[in-house]
């Protein structure tokens, strides 16, 4: 079974084709990064603008790329939530009518679920129940993945993302857009203790994360050192922000895993490209004795392999839209997509 997958919820416009699930026959990405970056971050609309511009390039790219025609794909994907609106509604109105015009079934996805499905494409043996972290620019979430399209969510963040966090200390520092990477490169040179950084802790669920304080605390750091004429060092300071992000999402991983009795850890999202993170995560799970994935880099951040991927198991679960399908700001991921109104 050949799907062919578009994904456009934040700014990058990708496209790929899937062979029954797990292998990848395409995979193209256009980043609007470079534009982004004169604005510290995604402007919505122009990303939408882009979209449009690029979709139809993007997807004869990834058909071309495959080797396949129309007639040989089996449906279209494309992510419907959550996402920027506009930018989610180009992708998913593309899709529809590629769907239409071929005459085969269109499949929503969700793209948290596509996140994780990432991890199905790097590994092959890989299969459910695991507990998966998704953690990038718009979501941090803790699930236990139950099956290809049954999932709980455990914690979730109660403010902002983690990539949020790193993407506007970043910015405050000076450091070039997107934030995280350039974060993580800093921070191999500094001492995470340099600093001191705060470490939430949320009432009512111990599995929840908030970064809105780590965030404001690092950002007041600058400021006030600035008003006081003294120097920040950014090595330093970016080792503490990745150190406090990594120790705020561990233990509760590790946790999880002991909570739901699941012997494996997934991670996910552009987060989990992350050097410090990945080493904590390696070490902790190695004393508890957990499994561990860490998809490689090139598949955390978005792409159309991970929808093309999660698309495949939405189909053979009858999770199929209309031509009346809608996108969404914001989805759980225990939603059904296809079933949204």
């Amino acid at each position: 079974m050949k799907i062919l997958a578009i994904e456009t919820s934040c700014d990058e416009t990708a496209a790929a084709v899937c062979q029954d699930g797990r292998t990848i026959l395409s995979d193209v990405i256009y980043s609007q990064a470079d534009m982004h970056a004169l604005y510290g971050g995604v402007v919505p609309e122009i990303a939408s603008r882009k979209h449009i511009e690029k979709i139809s390039l993007v997807a004869q790219q990834a058909m071309e790329q495959a080797g396949v025609k129309p007639e040989e794909i089996d449906a279209v994907a494309a992510t419907c939530a959550p996402g920027l609106i506009g930018a989610l509604l180009v992708g998913a109105n593309f899709a529809k009518a590629c769907a239409q015009a071929w005459g085969v079934p269109f499949v929503p996805v969700h793209h948290i679920r596509g996140h994780i499905a990432a991890n199905f494409v790097a590994f092959p043996e890989l299969t459910p129940p695991f507990l998966a972290l998704v953690a990038s620019g718009g979501h941090t979430v803790l699930a236990d993945v139950q099956d290809y399209t049954r999932m709980e969510v455990l914690g979730t963040t109660r403010d902002d993302a983690a990539g949020e966090a790193f993407d506007k200390i970043a910015r405050t520092l000076g450091l070039p857009y997107p934030g995280g990477k350039a974060m993580d490169q800093l921070a191999r040179q500094g001492d995470p203790h340099f600093y001191h950084l705060p470490q939430a802790h949320v009432a009512g669920n111990a599995l929840d994360f908030s970064f809105s304080g780590l965030k404001t605390a690092a950002i007041n750091l600058v400021h006030n050192l600035g008003q006081k004429g003294l120097p920040v060092e950014k090595h330093h300071l970016a080792a503490g922000v990745c150190h406090a992000v990594a120790q705020a999402i561990v233990p509760r991983m590790v946790e999880g895993a002991k909570e739901r009795k699941r012997d494996t850890l997934v991670i996910a999202g552009g987060v989990a490209a992350n050097s410090v993170l990945r080493a904590h995560l390696e070490e902790e799970a190695g004393k508890a004795g957990l499994r561990l994935f860490l998809p490689p880099l090139g598949l955390c951040g978005d792409n159309g392999s991970m929808i093309a991927c999660q698309a495949y198991y939405e189909l053979l679960a009858g999770h199929t839209g209309t031509l009346e399908q809608n996108c969404y700001a914001t989805m759980p991921l225990s939603e059904d997509v296809s079933a949204a109104l």
